[in-house]
């Protein structure tokens, strides 16, 4: 039987020696994996009443609720522990960047990397850098300078690169058509988020239709 919120008794996990549980963070949609930190049973019991992912926080001893002063937070979406019942994977909706060094995972720092085939997660990663531009300008961003010259520039910039896509297309230039759809995507994500549409509302559009 599936378990709920309601059924879900804390004292089916085990928490270490300091009554803490770590807990994995990944994002449902693109499956990345973007932080580790630790519950205790209050964080925990916080974080299945109000679905919004809430830590405790081992330099300060006391909750934190991510995104709490940066705007960052965390939907929850699913939880589930290991066989062991030592550890939690909880599933996010993601809103802004989850790496307090301004990055979209924690995980950031490769020590290597023997598999070569490319992120499929670029797109909704992109997404949440360019919509951390809007909400967190950095002075100097091309990003920055779409959102403060507005829907105008934004739109003429789409123009332009849908124009040029074409253009690529014409001259049978793989290499020109590369650079040129990149560019596209790029600026129709920063048109998405000037208008505060949601990757979610375009992928479930494209789900739709394929069905």
């Amino acid at each position: 039987m599936q378990k709920t919120i309601e059924t879900f008794d804390l004292k089916q996990l085990t928490f270490n020696q300091d009554n803490l549980i770590p807990v994995i963070v990944q994002d449902i949609r693109s499956k990345a994996v973007l932080m580790m930190a630790y519950m205790n049973k209050e964080a925990l019991q916080k974080t299945l009443d109000t679905k919004e992912a809430t830590y405790f926080s081992r330099s300060r001893q006391t909750l934190w609720k991510k995104g709490q002063t940066s705007g960052n937070t965390q939907s929850v979406e699913a939880l589930s522990y290991d066989c062991d019942a030592d550890a939690v994977l909880m599933q996010v909706k993601q809103r802004g960047v989850a790496c307090h060094t301004n990055k979209m995972s924690c995980f950031h720092n490769p020590i290597f990397n023997e598999d070569k085939t490319l992120d499929s997660n670029i797109l909704f990663s992109l997404y949440n850098l360019i919509k951390e531009r809007k909400n967190r300008p950095k002075a100097g961003s091309y990003t920055e300078y779409l959102f403060q010259e507005g829907l105008d520039k934004i739109l003429k910039k789409v123009g332009e690169e849908s124009s040029e896509v074409i253009i690529a297309a014409k001259n049978q230039s793989p290499e020109e058509m590369t650079n040129e759809i990149s560019d596209l995507l790029y600026h129709l994500i920063v048109l998405m988020v000037n208008e505060n549409l949601e990757f979610d509302e375009v992928l479930n559009e494209l789900n739709e239709r394929r069905k």
